[in-house]
């Protein structure tokens, strides 16, 4: 197929593009290029890319492809509380003319990287993909928002999937130390702490970044029949864990390392257990390969070859939200996160 990737120099992108050209497909990437500047690592293969902002695509960029795989998106909830109005204009709003011009260039299938956020809160219950939807954030409610009215978009000739992804961790050239284990293991390994913000009761479904590819690229595969119009959780539903018990792990996984609990951290509302079974039993193909415990062990080893600091950490290189208002304090983007001055580049170099 002709796959066209939004977002696809992001965190998850920058890992999913080479997956999915690895499996034999024509791939292309559309980004704003937003975070180009906090490589981690090396790089692999070249991913040719359209430096363009999703609000700005039109028909002409979507013809030709089979395939359309949208994880472009303000991504997180402290990204997405910066500026509420503009998470919805490109999560949302844009996000669904997206779909909408995709339908009408003829593309066949969208795949869409929607989140386990949008279940909000749910306490301890095991959640499938008919759990009721309770998101309390601006992030999870562009989710709801975006598979309600792209399902109606389905017909005999545009057929969406909604890949629900648990939380993302492990490396990636374009690594987010703002998401949970990334960054536990990351304060772990740069101070000896292993620091939890709230008092560790939350559940967290996760699932390594390399597995979201294969659910992504098992998706592509997939008989029409299977997986039209459908929503599917993206993890193993062994792997919920409670923050706390992520903590004891780090400890094991980061010699030296001790829990300690922020002062006025108490209990973070966000709690939710997935239940990824349906996945699994639709589409053998998809196969996920990673523990949370695996993921940290390679975490910590590319934080020591790459011998990352605690500065370095907790700069605006791997958090989303010091990135973007680094970028605003420096006149390069507006209030509505469009570029002012941006580099005049037009390909990136993306791999694992």
């Amino acid at each position: 197929m002709r796959v066209l990737i939004t977002g696809h120099n992001g965190y998850i992108g920058s890992v999913l593009a080479p997956f999915v050209r690895a499996a034999g497909h024509d791939v292309v990437g559309l980004d704003t290029f937003l975070f180009e500047g906090g490589t981690f690592g090396k790089y692999g293969p070249r991913i040719d890319g359209m430096r363009m902002d999703l609000r700005d695509v039109q028909v002409s960029d979507l013809r030709g492809f089979d395939a359309v795989i949208h994880l472009a998106a303000l991504s997180n909830d402290p990204v997405g509380d910066l500026n509420p109005q503009v998470t919805y204009d490109i999560n949302h709003i844009g996000s669904v003319r997206l779909a909408r011009l995709a339908k009408e260039a003829g593309v066949q299938r969208l795949i869409f990287a929607s989140s386990c956020s949008l279940y909000g809160v749910a306490g301890d219950e095991m959640l499938t993909e008919h759990a009721a939807m309770n998101p309390i954030t601006a992030y999870g409610v562009s989710k709801v928002l975006f598979e309600q009215d792209v399902s109606k978009l389905a017909d005999k000739d545009f057929s969406p999937t909604f890949l629900r992804n648990a939380t993302a961790y492990g490396v990636s050239p374009r690594l987010r130390a703002d998401v949970v284990v990334n960054n536990l293991v990351g304060i772990a390994f740069t101070t000896g702490e292993v620091l939890i913000q709230s008092d560790g009761t939350p559940w967290r479904p996760l699932v390594h970044i390399e597995d979201i590819a294969r659910a992504f690229v098992a998706v592509l595969h997939a008989p029409r029949e299977l997986i039209h119009n459908e929503a599917f959780n993206v993890g193993r539903s062994e792997e919920n864990y409670r923050v706390r018990d992520l903590g004891a792990l780090v400890e094991q996984v980061v010699p030296g390392s001790k829990v300690r609990y922020a002062e006025g951290g108490g209990p973070d509302p966000r709690c939710y257990r997935v239940d990824c079974s349906k996945l699994m039993r639709t589409l053998p193909e998809y196969q996920p390969q990673w523990t949370v415990r695996e993921g940290m062990e390679q975490l910590r080893d590319a934080f020591e070859r790459n011998g990352l600091t605690r500065d370095e950490l907790l700069g605006d290189k791997y958090f989303r939200i010091k990135r973007l208002r680094a970028l605003q304090s420096a006149g390069s983007i507006d209030d509505s996160l469009r570029w002012i001055s941006a580099p005049d580049l037009e390909l990136a170099e993306v791999g694992t």
